[in-house]
């Protein structure tokens, strides 16, 4: 295994990693220098010897995992029973604590582990204070916090909001994720709740996702998977986060892809394949900026929690679409900016669409688009070069010929048992914000079954070239705890508007829905009150 050098790589030096680090390729001719972390319940190797457990070394391994703990009272932190895990529970997991800049590439598999990047107090401003993690078929499972962590490194971004845009430039980010090719990834990992500093209300900790960043994060790769089971939110970071390539399943409790800075903070999603599903708890979007969402490329499907009013898509500054193809679902609009270049299209439907095939018919050539989600939502966005000037008739139906069970497909060759939708009317965007459109049943999960990865996820397979449907399979995943889920309070009923006024959440429905046509024009698509067509 080679050892690491003072080589520091772009964005674009890490994309030309992923056929040097296949295991034929790990020879003297690879293209960089890397340090090689190898998994096992049995002990952690780097290099091929036992870790270390020396402070001072590049990697190391200790027991001191940052939790929160059971038992506390209310001046230790802001947990809830839910959120403590017991001293023993703590103390089966190995940190592989990474310290110093360079390239480590995962392997093995660990059932109680982290993998925490902390690369010095000033590494911040320190423009060669940079980690890059490639994963290649690694399997890492943490059950009191998260899986993988990132304390500290460069930020390549400001955290002013006068001077914050939608356009970042993150190839110098400190903090970088590969995802090498044909590899299959596994992370299954937890959240730490706010701990105060000692004799304080200030935060000391607080860590939401199982995949955590204090600082700007990058995601490569080209055909590497992904598969991120959390009991809370999935990937979060502080700052930016820039998603390049690779294919990425997302199963969470909470927000499934996150940006936590106000104002601030922007995901951008240039290429590759983002599954975003925030089903497996009470509440959470598919996708949250609290600055800006922009999807340029690749494929992403974003489903929000069907028992909550979130959003597929969710952004404090606005949401993008200049390019790929979008599919989002939720009982929530955020409103997509019609500075996007790319067509869009909002179904607002009359009551939730849960478990229905739908299928966009184009009158001008007769194609048909079939759209299905995985949770119920009363809203379905979809977007992509595809989505011509024109007009449409949509469909519910029973049975199709071509495409998958999930996903947006393009391969649909015939339709049966079709009913036929239409709509109230159309608007270019809507009032106020985040409007619910149309009502739901809020239910409960009924079992731990939907806190397990779906069995399909486990053989890397890509999506077909539409990405519709996600890889398949994880059998054989370490089991874990995720019943562990947040109390939800009361669901609004109204939501302000900019005069003040409370403004009812359910107007899905606006007149009788009787317009079978739905025509596309350049920009922006908002169709409301889509429901079976009335025949009066």
């Amino acid at each position: 295994m080679k050892k690491i050098n003072s080589l520091f790589l772009s964005v674009a030096i890490i994309s030309a990693l992923f056929t040097a680090c296949s295991p034929q390729n790990q020879g003297e001719g690879s293209v960089v220098d890397f340090v090689g972390i190898q998994l096992s319940d049995d002990g952690v190797t780097i290099g091929g010897t036992p870790a270390s457990t020396d402070e001072k070394d590049a990697v190391y391994i200790s027991n001191d995992i940052v939790f929160y703990l059971e038992g506390q009272g209310t001046e230790y932190g802001e947990g809830e029973t839910n959120d403590e895990h017991p001293q023993a529970e703590a103390d089966k997991h190995t940190v592989i604590n990474i310290t110093q800049p360079g390239n480590y590439m995962v392997s093995g598999s660990i059932s109680h582990g982290q993998i925490a990047v902390n690369l010095g107090d000033d590494a911040k401003y320190n423009p060669d204070a940079v980690a890059n993690i490639i994963l290649n078929n690694a399997e890492i499972t943490c059950t009191v916090a998260p899986a993988i962590i990132c304390y500290s490194a460069y930020e390549c971004g400001s955290d002013d909001a006068d001077t914050a845009t939608k356009d970042v430039d993150t190839e110098n980010a400190g903090f970088n994720i590969a995802l090498a090719d044909d590899s299959v990834n596994v992370v299954k990992g937890s959240h730490v709740a706010k701990i105060y500093k000692p004799g304080t209300t200030d935060k000391l900790h607080k860590y939401d996702a199982a995949i955590e960043s204090l600082v700007s994060l990058n995601f490569n790769g080209d055909s590497g998977v992904l598969n991120l089971v959390s009991d809370n939110e999935g990937i979060e970071t502080k700052m930016h986060m820039t998603i390049n390539g690779g294919t990425l399943n997302i199963k969470s409790a909470d927000d499934a892809l996150n940006a936590g800075e106000d104002g601030v903070s922007v995901i951008t999603i240039n290429d590759g394949t983002v599954w975003a599903d925030s089903n497996e708890g009470m509440e959470g979007d598919g996708i949250d900026s609290n600055g800006w969402l922009v999807i340029n490329g690749g494929s992403v499907n974003a489903f929000g929690n069907s028992d909550s009013m979130d959003s597929g898509l969710d952004s404090d500054k606005g949401v993008y679409i200049n390019g790929g193809t979008v599919f989002a679902t939720g009982n929530m609009y955020d409103e997509i900016s019609k500075g996007s270049s790319q067509n869009f299209a909002v179904f607002n439907f009359a009551q939730p669409v849960y478990d229905k095939s739908v299928v966009l018919k184009s009158l001008v050539d007769d194609s048909l688009t079939l759209l299905k989600g995985n949770a119920k939502g009363s809203v379905m966005v979809y977007s992509s070069p595809q989505l011509a000037e024109g007009d449409y008739e949509l469909y519910f139906v029973n049975g199709y010929t071509g495409g998958g069970e999930v996903g947006v497909f393009t391969d649909i060759t015939a339709i049966t048992d079709e009913i036929q939708l239409a709509h109230s009317g159309t608007s270019g965007g809507m009032m106020g914000g985040r409007p619910q459109m149309g009502g739901f049943d809020r239910k409960m999960p009924q079992n731990g079954d939907r806190f397990g990865m779906p069995s399909s996820w486990n053989d890397g397979n890509r999506p077909i070239p539409d990405r519709g449907t996600p890889p398949q399979n994880t059998e054989n995943m370490p089991a874990i705890d995720f019943d562990k889920q947040r109390p939800q309070g009361d669901m609004p009923q109204a939501m302000p508007t900019p005069d003040g006024e409370n403004m009812p959440m359910d107007f899905g429905v606006m007149g009788n829905a009787t317009e079978t046509i739905f025509n596309i024009v350049k920009g922006a698509n908002i169709f409301n009150g889509v429901t079976e067509l009335i025949i009066e």
